[in-house]
């Protein structure tokens, strides 16, 4: 977690600071340990054998999951019923609605599977 803290520190919201270190820790720590942490495009990302599998950022008004597009399309009805705003890159959890840890499990199982014998950052 220590390649998030600089990123961490510049996120002037208390509450959203403390929310985007539950997320970070629970995938860093809990639930996928051995996915890569790292800082690349100025935001958090987790990386295997090289490839993206799933980054996050900060907006006013949410936190931002960004599984590629592949995840977004593969979980789309889910993130439907979830009532979750979302565009074709990413999907946007509100500050003031819990994280759907359950979801965000599932997209970044998806990519790590998706993704075994990817060669690339992204997909092509």
């Amino acid at each position: 977690m220590e390649v998030f803290a600089e990123y961490l520190a510049r996120i002037d919201n208390p509450q959203h600071r403390a929310r985007m270190e539950e997320v970070l820790g629970w995938v860093a720590t809990k639930k996928f340990p051995n996915l890569m942490p790292k800082i690349a495009w100025n935001q958090p990302m987790f990386t295997d054998h090289g490839t993206f599998i799933i980054g996050f950022s900060v907006a006013k008004h949410h936190l931002a999951v960004a599984p590629e597009r592949a995840g977004i399309n593969h979980f789309y009805d889910e993130i439907v019923q979830a009532g979750f705003d979302h565009s074709k890159e990413l999907v946007r959890f509100r500050w003031d609605s819990p994280v759907d840890f359950s979801l965000l499990e599932k997209m970044i199982e998806f990519n790590i599977l998706d993704k075994a014998n990817c060669l690339t950052f992204w997909r092509k």
